[in-house]
């Protein structure tokens, strides 16, 4: 899995269900992901993304949050406990 805890400048640009996302970082640069999956860990929602480009570098793991408009934005996740936690089941036995 990519570590994108450092990428905190990126912002979900199209619908967050369509197979590939477009997220924009701080200068406006268009970085384009496939949309993997959606977990639920502890009431949290968390989104699969791997770079459409570049996939050997592994799939980023990020936050669902909801913002004042009623939609779902793409946040890191900056605590490292709940990042391992995160990782920990997606890459557990139990997880399809």
């Amino acid at each position: 899995m990519g570590d994108n805890r450092n990428n905190d400048d990126l912002y979900l640009e199209e619908e967050f269900d369509d197979d590939i996302i477009v997220l924009l970082d701080e200068d406006n640069n268009e970085h384009r992901f496939i949309y993997l999956d959606r977990i639920e860990l502890d009431g949290q929602v968390y989104a699969v993304l791997l770079p459409e480009e570049n996939q050997e570098d592994g799939a980023y793991i990020f936050r669902v949050e909801v913002d004042e408009n009623g939609e779902d934005i793409l946040m890191d996740i900056e605590d490292d406990d709940e990042f391992e936690r995160v990782v920990s089941v997606l890459e557990s036995d139990d997880w399809e």
